[in-house]
C-alpha cells in the first residue's frame, strides 16, 4: 500500500487489488463468501483453478487479502488525515470523520465485505482484521479525547460517540450511489454535522 499524503488523502482513485483479488471481490460482493466457490472466481479472475490456487492457497487467505487490503488503505488515508490537520484539534477529528466516510463512499464492496464477513474468517484472520478495526477506531477517539481537553468538545462519552460516528460512516457504504441525488461532498457535510453535534463542538 502507496503512502498518502497529506495533499491527496480525499482522492481514492482505483484500489490495488490484483485481478484475481479483484474478481474475488466482485463475486463475495454478489454472493457472500459460503456462496463463492474458487472456480466461480477463477473464472472471473480468467484463471484456471490451479491457477488460482498458484496465486492463494485458500479461498479463506483470498478473503483474507481482500479485507485487509481493504483496511490498510483505509487506515494508510486516515493517518494522512489526521496529520493534515497538524495542530488544530477540530480539524483533526474533522479530517478522521470526513476520511470515513468518503473511504465508505468510495470502496462500498470492499466495506460491505469487510463487514458482513467477519462471521466467516478464521480465527486468526479476524484477530488481525478486528485490531485493524480497533486502531481505525482509536483515531476517531483520540481526536474526540484531544477535542474535549482543549475545551472545543463538550462530549461525556467519547468511546460511545466514536462507536456511534463510526457506525454512521459505515452504513454509507450500503445506501450511497454515485448517481443518486446526494454528490460526495453533500454527503461528507451533512455527516460532518451530524458528528460534530455528537461530540458536541461549536457549530461553524
Amino acid at each position: 500500500m502507496s503512502e498518502k499524503t497529506s495533499a491527496d488523502w480525499r482522492e481514492f482513485g482505483p484500489d490495488e487489488l490484483s485481478t484475481p483479488l479483484r474478481a474475488a471481490l466482485e463475486v463475495f460482493a454478489r454472493h457472500g463468501y459460503h456462496g463463492a466457490s474458487i472456480r466461480m472466481i477463477a473464472e472471473a479472475a480468467g484463471l484456471s483453478v490451479p491457477g488460482l490456487y498458484h496465486h492463494y492457497r485458500s479461498k479463506q487467505a483470498i478473503l483474507a487479502a481482500v479485507v485487509d487490503s481493504a483496511m490498510a488503505e483505509m487506515l494508510t488515508h486516515t493517518r494522512a488525515a489526521a496529520d493534515d490537520a497538524e495542530e488544530r484539534t477540530v480539524t483533526r477529528f474533522e479530517n478522521v470523520v470526513e476520511c470515513l466516510a468518503r473511504f465508505h463512499m468510495a470502496r462500498r464492496d470492499h466495506a460491505f465485505v469487510a463487514s458482513t464477513e467477519m462471521r466467516s474468517m478464521d480465527p486468526d484472520v479476524r484477530a488481525h482484521h478486528i485490531a485493524q478495526r480497533d486502531a481505525q477506531q482509536e483515531m476517531l477517539e483520540d481526536a474526540i479525547r484531544a477535542g474535549i481537553e482543549s475545551g472545543e468538545f463538550t462530549c461525556a462519552h467519547p468511546e460511545d460517540a466514536a462507536r456511534a460516528i463510526a457506525s454512521l460512516c459505515v452504513s454509507i457504504a450500503s445506501w450511497y450511489r454515485p448517481d443518486g441525488p446526494l454528490s460526495a461532498d453533500d454527503v461528507v457535510a451533512r455527516h460532518l454535522e451530524f458528528a460534530r453535534g455528537m461530540v458536541g463542538a461549536a457549530r461553524v
